[in-house]
């Protein structure tokens, strides 16, 4: 590293930020502030929903996945075109019905209040844990450059810095900030990743695809491993990646959101599936940075590189094996790319906040400049919940991918069954959604704390979500024959119903019950 690359590295974060600002546009009320206006184009929410769930942990985690294994991984991405193509068409129609800010208005206007606060304490929970393992792994590039420096700088202190900088620019431009910012970093770490493995490639005297493939590490499908325990075996990748995918971008307010800030129902289609085909080519790219780094190093193992796992060791290609400037631009895109992965948590974690607790169960009604200063409120308080919240994962025996992916998915096998529950089962009631939520979370815990290699963590969304539909189920029966309250019909409108927070939440005033506009199905006036 050269002093060249801190400028480059300084620079670039400075300028993405100011783009962010610069392009937020004022905000004036909470709809401005959390969904846009719906005004945002597809193909920059598209490009930001890639940003925000891929982010730091594909650039530095994901070679090590194919160093140290092969590219079964990519059979994950697979599955998540399959469960994208079920949010676009089975769930986002239904957000499109009326004028949320939230994923969690449907369980709140179909079981009540009390399932809509569970639901979104849930995601808070869950956002804290793995977007804190997100902010981690882009900690471990910056250290090593430190290191390179001599300087000694604590994982705690590095995290303080990339959360303080992020929260300032999150606080003020809001959502159009954080996806125009998205937009630059995909860009940047993916143009990044292609010179990265040009270099690899032209600094070798022999084909490292034929190095990596007589390694047995070109493996794509896998129909030979334990489906239960092997995480990448074809049916458990295909299969968990399509599940979690439909509960991380139909359940999931950090995708959800962006969703609902396009200008049309057919455009945050467009953008959720167009999501799952970018994100297959980003995966196959480092992937193949993996099975070049594998030829690079002769296969030597992270141990005799003196390197403590796997996620260390693109990073440390970087610093040392990239020209001047490019690895301080790569460096750059990495750190701004969790930047702006974490900025998507604290809008997305303020905005359910806001509208799914304080506002359901206040029952306030707040003029938008009120409303605009509470919001930005939660964001900073979030944004500081979350420096400790990272500061805990000082490391971690696996890729810091696979850790992500195992804690995000503790609930969202719960909330997705919970989501088709009240879609499904006409009979159930939010007792029965509460109660089978709840036992599914915990037996998720269990499985994750305690019986950690008992099945790879791409059943955990599989298993959360049976076990809500079936005990849901079950529970339903004690209601059979009695007529659904007015809040758990299925099929009523989104926003309507009820009609309880209805307008609160999107800053606009309340609809009246059971009628719908051109704009709740999708369409501009």
């Amino acid at each position: 590293m050269q002093t060249i690359d801190l400028v480059v590295i300084a620079v670039y974060l400075l300028g993405s930020a100011w783009l962010g600002l610069r392009l937020s546009g004022r905000q004036r009320d909470v709809k401005d502030y959390f969904i846009g206006s719906r005004q945002l184009p597809w193909w920059a929410v598209c490009l930001s929903v890639v940003a925000t769930e891929t982010s730091a942990l594909t650039v530095i985690s994901i070679p090590g996945v194919a160093y140290l294994g092969n590219v079964t991984f990519l059979q994950v991405a697979v599955g998540y075109l399959i469960g994208r193509v079920v949010v676009a068409f089975v769930l986002l129609p239904r957000y499109y019905r009326g004028e949320m800010t939230t994923a969690y208005a449907y369980l709140g206007i179909r079981f009540g209040r009390g399932m809509q606060g569970t639901a979104s304490v849930a995601f808070l929970f869950t956002r804290l844990l793995a977007d804190g393992v997100r902010l981690f792994a882009a900690a471990i590039p910056v250290k090593i450059i430190l290191d390179s420096y001599g300087i000694d700088l604590s994982y705690f202190a590095i995290i303080a810095l990339l959360g303080v900088v992020t929260i300032l620019y999150t606080l003020v431009g809001g959502i159009r900030a954080v996806v125009w910012v998205d937009v630059l970093q995909m860009a940047v770490y993916a143009v990044g990743g292609v010179a990265a493995l040009a270099v690899i490639a032209g600094g070798l005297d022999v084909n490292f695809l034929a190095v990596a493939a007589d390694a047995g590490k070109t493996q794509f499908l896998d129909f030979t491993s334990n489906p239960v325990s092997a995480p990448y075996a074809t049916v458990t990748a295909v299969l968990g990646g399509a599940l979690l995918s439909t509960a991380s971008h139909g359940a999931d307010q950090i995708i959800v959101q962006r969703l609902l800030g396009c200008r049309s129902l057919r455009d945050a289609q467009k953008a959720v599936i167009g999501s799952a085909v970018v994100v297959f080519f980003q995966f196959a790219l480092f992937l193949t940075v993996g099975l070049a780094l594998y030829a690079y190093y002769g296969g030597a193992s992270v141990e005799d590189m003196g390197l403590a796992n796997s996620d260390e060791l693109f990073p440390t290609f970087i610093v040392e094996g990239l020209p001047v400037g490019l690895s301080g631009l790569l460096l750059a895109g990495i750190l701004a790319a969790a930047m702006s992965t974490l900025s998507s948590s604290l809008s997305a974690l303020s905005s359910s906040t806001m509208a799914d607790l304080y506002q359901r169960f206040s029952r306030r009604t707040l003029t938008d400049a009120r409303g605009l200063r509470l919001g930005r409120l939660f964001t900073l308080g979030w944004g500081l919940v979350f420096i400790g919240a990272a500061a805990m994962f000082t490391g971690t025996d696996n890729p810091v991918v696979e850790l992500g992916l195992s804690v995000a998915s503790l609930t969202y096998g719960g909330l997705l069954g919970a989501f088709f529950l009240g879609l499904w089962v006409r009979g159930a009631r939010q007792p029965d959604a509460v109660i089978s939520f709840a036992v599914a979370v915990a037996t998720m815990l269990w499985l994750f704390l305690f019986q950690p290699g008992l099945v790879g963590f791409t059943w955990y969304t599989a298993i959360g979500t049976t076990i809500v539909l079936g005990l849901g189920y079950l529970l339903s029966l004690r209601h059979r024959g009695a007529a659904p309250r007015p809040e758990e019909a299925p099929g009523e409108p989104f926003g309507a119903g009820t009609g309880e927070g209805s307008g609160a939440a999107t800053g606009g005033a309340p609809r009246a019950e059971g009628r719908t506009t051109p704009a709740d199905e999708g369409e501009r006036p």
